[in-house]
């Protein structure tokens, strides 16, 4: 087993974070909620904010970004975002964010931190861009990698492609269909849910990460579910089901508390 961590720190409509620690970097992806509640959780698992190499946003929507402009005025952290979804902080006049904004121009992208290769996969949400990130690197000769995708409403070419051979994966698993279907929200909500830029069904992520544990997934993570369209439980039976020959450890990211994949008490 390689020497790395994974943490989805918060996953949900009211904010997006996780961390992961491998080939000696240590990283965020996405930055939501607050930049307290963001440095408060990271305190909780024991990581101080300054030791962050990085933060990767996979999109531009308030639950993925909320907190790094305030986290920008006190910490120097690189931000990779495309520039399509920097747009959004124009207007703000901040020049502390800009600063920190590595912009980048072209999808896919990749970048080296320290020893942890990071690029990006294309996915399908109805945002100015959406990308998912693929982690390689190496250790005692072995090569590894981690994938991370939310906010897709369909399972992409490329998403398989570089998902494909991945130790540990985060996936969404977004809505059970019929607790949707006969739900609470409007029906253009529940349209643009259901779409193919909108989220994955638990249906469809337990199909998708079935074939990744048949391909060598050890390590699986379902995030961002809804809270008003699924239940930890639904969405971990789904996928469970659909992998439990493979042996792979299966676990369900909260709305409002760290939850480890590989790491923390382990």
């Amino acid at each position: 087993m390689p020497n790395m961590k994974i943490c989805c720190l918060y996953s949900g409509s009211r904010g997006n974070s996780a961390y992961i620690n491998a080939g000696g970097a240590s990283i965020l992806i996405d930055a939501g909620k607050s930049a307290k509640a963001l440095c408060s959780v990271l305190g909780e698992i024991g990581v101080d904010i300054s030791s962050i190499d990085a933060i990767f946003i996979t999109h531009e929507h308030r639950d993925h970004i909320s907190a790094l402009q305030t986290l920008s005025h006190k910490h120097n952290i690189p931000i990779y975002i495309l520039l399509s979804s920097a747009e959004v902080f124009y207007g703000l006049h901040d020049e502390r964010l800009c600063q920190n904004l590595m912009l980048q121009m072209r999808e896919p992208f990749s970048v080296n931190i320290k020893g942890l290769r990071v690029s990006s996969i294309r996915t399908s949400h109805d945002s100015r861009a959406s990308v998912g990130y693929r982690m390689d690197f190496s250790e005692n000769g072995e090569n590894y990698a981690i994938g991370y995708v939310t906010d897709t409403g369909i399972v992409t070419d490329e998403m398989k492609e570089k998902l494909d051979g991945c130790l540990a994966v985060v996936m969404e698993s977004n809505h059970d269909s019929d607790m949707l279907k006969n739900g609470p929200y409007p029906p253009e909500l529940k349209q643009r849910i259901a779409s193919r830029r909108g989220h994955l069904s638990n249906k469809v992520a337990a199909a998708f990460i079935a074939k990744l544990c048949n391909a060598g997934t050890k390590y699986v993570m379902l995030a961002h579910l809804s809270e008003e369209n699924n239940l930890p439980e639904i969405a971990f039976d789904e996928s469970f089901s659909a992998i439990s020959d493979s042996g792979a450890v299966l676990k369900v990211a909260a709305q409002d508390e760290a939850v480890w994949l590989i790491g923390g008490e382990d």
